[in-house]
This record gives structure tokens, sequence and C-alpha cells, in this order.
């Protein structure tokens, strides 16, 4: 199989294409080095090994010629990340929407029909709570009055109580609550809208949080292990918002990559596009992985500091069933044995270091 891996030079999109060509497909990486992720303009040495493009996902003219090479398209390009603040709004929209627009504008040109979409947990906000009283609920918006009286939890917005976290299904109701997640969203709709006007098939794989080898060092676009092994890289205690005690499912990058593999090589339902959880299936707390980790590299103990970002959701975790029985995928990497190899794996310099 012949495939584009867009934002191949990134921390997953790198590792899937590695695993891609490792299988025997033959992979064009195409790859902008936006700064935001790449402290350099070369190309990574680990991207070099595979034939690079550098170019945007949005040149419609360099898009179509390399769609003319390939059977099937993973589409990993995307700006991660909570951002700094609003004005992050049209560098988001611009690359990942515009982008995935012409992207699939040209796919449909050029008959390509098979398309794996890295999307995110984050098109969910807040994960899936019940009320011992009135059931399966959405939480009450967090309150800021409330997370600076450290009160973290959202309460159900029936009774006040507080909720029970639940497992996350992909047919849950879908309320992100960032302009990162708002894009990732839209992302999936104009892939679904491309799936059914072109008979296209469309696994869109939300990950959950991603950690491992290549992730960028010292940006704020990175994700929390990110965050905390850049400060554990200095010396430094890694700082954990609200109380340690929000839950999510940390997935190593290698079984990404395999997600990805799994749902090239496995037919999916045309005109449709199939969300899937890609996750470990285990839920661990922001304070377990800042623990772990500061043990695993020998550095300073946590310091939890309370209060919380306008975006963040406090628990998000997921249900790994349907990705087994579609994709027969499952996470093969442990959380205790994949944080001790983080804590020793390279991690790439980013234009903030």
């Amino acid at each position: 199989m012949r495939v584009l891996v867009t934002g191949g030079a990134g921390f997953i999109g790198s590792h899937v294409a590695d695993l891609l060509a490792g299988s025997g497909c033959e992979v064009i990486v195409l790859d902008s080095l936006l700064p935001q992720a790449h402290g350099s303009t070369a190309v990574p040495e680990y991207a070099s090994v595979h034939r690079f493009v550098r170019g945007e996902v949005g040149d419609a003219s360099l898009v179509r010629e390399l769609l003319s090479e390939v059977d099937a398209v993973c589409h990993q390009a995307a700006v991660v990340g909570h951002g700094l603040d609003p004005s992050d709004a049209p560098v988001y929209t611009l690359n990942n929407d515009h982008g995935t627009a012409v992207l699939l504008a040209e796919m449909h040109a050029a008959g390509v029909r098979h398309l794996v979409l890295a999307s995110s947990m984050v098109v969910y906000g807040e994960g899936r709570y019940s009320c011992g009283t009135h059931g399966i609920v959405p939480p009450a918006p967090r309150r800021p009055a409330d997370l600076d009286a450290g009160q973290f939890d959202p309460p159900c917005p029936e009774c006040g109580h507080r909720l029970d976290p639940m497992l996350v299904p992909e047919d849950a109701p879908l309320r992100p609550t960032s302009v990162y997640a708002a894009t990732k969203l839209a992302q999936e709709h104009l892939a679904g809208a491309w799936a059914r006007q072109a008979g296209g098939t469309v696994w869109a794989l939300r990950y959950h949080n991603v950690y491992g080898p290549r992730m960028p060092r010292n940006t704020p676009y990175a994700g929390v292990a990110s965050l905390f092994r850049s400060a554990l890289l200095r010396g430094e205690a890694p700082t954990v918002l609200e109380d340690g005690l929000q839950r999510r499912d940390f997935v190593h990058v290698h079984d990404v990559a395999r997600a990805n593999l799994l749902a090239l090589r496995t037919p999916g339902a045309t005109g449709e596009l199939v969300p899937v959880n890609v996750c470990s299936g285990t839920p661990h707390t922001v304070g377990e992985l800042a623990a772990e980790l500061a043990r695993a590299c020998g550095g300073p103990e946590p310091r939890i500091v309370g209060g919380a970002r306008p975006a963040d959701v406090r628990h998000v975790v997921a249900d790994p069933a349907r990705a087994r029985r579609l994709l027969g995928f499952h996470a093969e990497i442990g959380f205790e044995s994949g944080i001790a190899s983080f804590a020793k794996a390279p991690l790439r310099l980013s234009a903030a270091s």
C-alpha cells in the first residue's frame, strides 16, 4: 500500500510513518515543519529516512501531485494543544480545518477514497458522568468561584451533587471546550461530509493522552507528559494544576501508531466516518503521571498548585471496546513500563526552547 502521511515529521506522525514503512508500505511524508512544534527548519533525521516533502497541506497543487502516487492518506498534520490564548484561533483554523478541506477536495479529484484521520478525545469536552439520582447527565459547567475554592469536580445540573465519572463511548455528546477542540471536531465533520459525497471511508481515531519519544520540549503546545518531562529535565518539580486527581487515559505513541496501521488495513464503511477511541482503557490521574515520571527521572516530587486553565476539563476516560471490536486494537504498553521508557526517551527541541 502507498500512503501519504501528513504531519509525518511530527511527534505522532513520525512514529506512524516508521511503522507503516516497517510493515511494507510505501510512505510519502508531507510536513511544513511548523515552528510551534519544530525548533529547526532542518528535516529531522528520523524523517529523512522516508521520502520527505516539505509543504503545507493547504497547498492544493502540491497535494494534488502527491495524491497521484498513493492509495490512502493518514492525516496527522495539525496544530495541537491548548495554545496560548484566543489569538491562536486563526492559526488553528487555517492549518487544521482549511488544510483538511483542501486535502479532502484533492482526494476527491484524485480518486483516493481511504482516509485515516487523527482526531482527539478533546471533541468530547468533559467526559461522561452519572448522578446517583438522575443517571447519566451532562455535567454543569465548572464555575471559576468553585475552582478558586478547590471544588474541581463538576456538579449534577439537576441536584448539584457530585457526579461519578464513567467511560466515554464514541456516541457520547461532543462538546469541545477550546479552539483546538473545535477545529478537531470540524475536521471530523468535513471528513464525514467528504465520505458521504465521495463514497470514501474514514476512520477518525480519537487519540487520548498520547506520550512517548519525540514529543516537543518546552512548548505550551505540548501535552502534559511533555510539560512534566521538560520541567524535570530543567531540574524543576512538575507543576500539577487542580488537586492532581483529574483522570485521563494515557496511551503510548507506539500503540497509537499501531492503531493507524490497523485502520489502514481494515476496510471501513463506504460513505461513512467511523470514530474510534484510541486509548489504553486504564485511567490514571494527572498526579499519578507526574509522580511516576518524577520517580523514573530521579527528580523532585510534583507540586500541586490548584487552579485550572479556562479550557480544562476534569475527567475524560475512554471506552476501548469499539477499537477492539472493529480494528482488533488494544494497547500493549502498560502505564508503568511506558513511563519508565519515556523518562529516558529523547524529546525534540521546539521553537520555544
